[in-house]
């Protein structure tokens, strides 16, 4: 297999020409910003299910085209093409090697919905390979590689967004502007929640690897493990070789919206509670925890993820809620609610199209809302609702959270930095062991 450092060495030789000072020579690339009205090719990486609501914002999107579906398993790539026949009315190039696409002078865009392992590393060789880059939460697999993607992005000048979508939610904007308008008085607690009943993932037992799988891509940047028949295609989420757990996969949306909505960005300190309580399994992260970030004016955040176990009886399956010394500001994907101190309702405001909330597709408006954006900041230079420099800070506390907890101690912040104060043990987290030749580097 091509190792990512021979893959740089031939497009900075061959047609795109890449140049390692970080300039792109303006006669072998598009040029960063396009005329309004001009058509933007798209590549969609890893296309089973988060994708596909990828492909219907873009469908939704005027001079947009998906011309490429890139997957590493052949099963997952037909069951696309004949969803896209019947959702789009055609079916893009079919690619298992993503950096194909990317030596591909037509591509304006890449968006990648793979494992998150493959995130940050993938998005960084996009932008090198001249490409704008919607990447989706969590946009790195460890701090290291958190910091390494927003020096990529200053680097080679191509916008990056990052998919959490509410960022781009009507009611939520409209939310924000009114506690930045003291609707709610003084801001002071942001608490984000998630309630699923995720099943057992058993344990699993080493097998085949299938013929329609190349698993040697499909840990890329990762140690090598032997195949488990309980990994692959959505379980990597709970094995810290490849995901990062319930606080990544979905707090990341709502941390986001709590930070936003106070206003702040790296906490003064994080702690974390819990623990694996649901099944006997392979499941490497907890499954139930409590997450509080400390800021400074005695702000805080906090993060109640039940993965397994619903929370009960009055929460729904997610949502945001925002404390002011007013009022209170109740924030999901789909709704705005504004509540006095008593707890009455003074105001609701709806989207206009609902969005999917706990399902692993999620799509709906938002997406449309989202990737429209996108467009537009390639287009005019629009600014990003989620830009990189911003998302990854609320991906940098998901992984404060997960430090926080396996160094069962609070954990103190260097605000300037995200590193941890005085906890060698914990640093020792901060970037992983990467496959030989699959670091990712500027």
């Amino acid at each position: 297999m091509t190792s990512r450092r021979n893959f740089i060495k031939k497009t900075a030789t061959g047609s795109m020409a890449l140049s390692f000072s970080g300039l792109i020579l303006p006669s072998m690339a598009h040029a960063n910003i396009l005329g309004a009205n001009d058509h933007i090719n798209c590549a969609i990486i890893g296309v089973r299910s988060r994708a596909k609501a990828h492909v219907m914002a873009i469908h939704e999107q005027q001079n947009a085209k998906i011309i490429y579906s890139c997957d590493v398993d052949d099963t997952i790539l037909e069951e696309h093409n004949l969803w896209c026949q019947e959702n789009i009315g055609y079916i893009p190039k079919n690619e298992k090697d993503f950096r194909k696409v990317l030596e591909d002078k037509d591509v304006d865009a890449v968006f990648i919905a793979t494992p998150e392992h493959w995130h940050a590393p993938m998005a960084i060789m996009a932008l090198q390979a001249g490409k704008h880059v919607y990447v989706e939460k969590p946009c790195s697999h460890n701090p290291y590689e958190n910091d390494l993607l927003v020096a990529a992005h200053k680097k080679y000048g191509k916008k990056v967004q990052m998919g959490n979508q509410q960022r781009s939610a009507q009611t939520s904007i409209m939310g924000v502007k009114d506690i930045r308008d003291g609707v709610i008085g003084e801001v002071y607690k942001g608490e984000a929640y998630y309630s699923n009943n995720r099943g057992s993932i058993g344990k699993g037992t080493e097998i085949a690897v299938p013929g329609t799988l190349d698993w040697d891509m499909w840990q890329g940047p990762a140690p090598r493990e032997k195949y488990r028949d309980n990994v692959h295609p959505y379980n990597w989420h709970w094995f810290k070789t490849w995901g990062t757990g319930e606080v990544h996969n979905n707090g990341t949306h709502e941390i986001d919206i709590c930070r936003w909505a106070l206003g702040v960005d790296l906490p003064e300190s994080v702690t974390s509670f819990g623990g694996k309580y649901a099944y006997d399994d392979d499941w490497e992260f907890v499954d139930n925890q409590q997450v509080t970030y400390k800021y400074k004016d005695d702000k805080f955040i906090t993060w109640t993820g039940h993965s397994r176990g619903k929370i009960l009886p009055s929460q729904p399956g997610r949502g945001a809620t925002i404390y002011g010394s007013k009022g209170i500001i109740q924030l999901d994907r789909n709704f705005y609610k504004l509540f006095d101190l008593d707890g009455n309702l003074l105001k609701e405001e709806k989207e206009g199209a609902a969005s999917a909330t706990t399902n692993t597709m999620g799509q709906g408006q938002l997406d449309v809302n989202h990737v429209g954006n996108f467009f537009d900041a390639i287009r005019t230079d629009k600014s990003l609702h989620s830009d990189i420099q911003d998302a990854s800070i609320s991906t940098m506390l998901c992984h404060l959270g997960n430090m926080a907890q396996d160094a069962g101690e609070t954990l103190k912040i260097d605000q300037a930095t995200g590193k941890i104060l005085n906890n060698e043990k914990a640093m020792a987290n901060w970037k992983r062991e990467y496959a030989q030749g699959w670091e990712p580097k500027l």
